[in-house]
C-alpha cells in the first residue's frame, strides 16, 4: 500500500509540474503548426487566384493590343485608299487643265492661221487685181475663199 501512495504522489507531482505543462506546450505547437499550414493553404489559394486573374488581365490586353492593331490597319487603309483616289483626282484635273490650255492653243493657232489665210489671199487678190477691195468686199471674198479651202 505505501507503493501505491508513493506511486500515486509520484504520478499527481510528476502530473502538475512536468507532463501539464509539457502537454499544453505540444498542443501550443500543434496549433502553431495547424495556423502554419492554414496560413499557407490560405496564401496558395491567394496565389493562385492572384495568377488566374494575371493570366485573366494579360489576356484582356492582348485582345485589346489586338483590336487597336486592327484599327490601325483599317485606317490604315483608309487613309491609303483616300491618298490614291486624292492622287487620281489632281492627276485626272491636271489632265483636264493640260487638256483645256490645249484645245485653247488650238483654238488661238487656228485663229492665227486663219487671219494669216486671210492675209494672205487679200494680198494675193490684191496682186491681181491690182486695186484694193471695200470692207464689205473684202469680208464677203475671205469668208468664200475660207470655206473653198475647207
Amino acid at each position: 500500500m505505501a507503493q501505491f501512495f508513493n506511486f500515486a504522489i509520484l504520478l499527481f507531482v510528476l502530473w502538475r509540474f512536468a507532463y501539464r505543462p509539457l502537454f499544453n506546450t505540444l498542443e501550443e505547437r500543434r496549433q502553431k503548426v495547424a495556423k502554419g499550414v492554414a496560413d499557407a493553404d490560405a496564401a496558395a489559394e491567394k496565389l493562385a487566384a492572384v495568377t488566374e486573374e494575371n493570366k485573366e488581365i494579360i489576356s484582356a490586353a492582348k485582345k485589346e493590343a489586338a483590336g487597336i492593331i486592327e484599327e490601325a490597319k483599317k485606317q490604315a487603309e483608309v487613309r491609303y485608299q483616300e491618298i490614291i483616289n486624292k492622287s487620281r483626282e489632281d492627276v485626272g484635273a491636271i489632265i483636264n487643265e493640260e487638256r483645256e490650255k490645249i484645245s485653247a492653243e488650238k483654238a488661238a493657232s487656228l485663229r492665227e492661221i486663219k487671219k494669216e489665210i486671210s492675209d494672205l489671199v487679200i494680198a494675193a487678190l490684191e496682186k491681181v487685181l491690182g486695186e484694193k477691195i471695200d470692207a464689205a468686199k473684202d469680208r464677203d471674198l475671205i469668208e468664200k475663199t475660207i470655206k473653198e479651202l475647207r
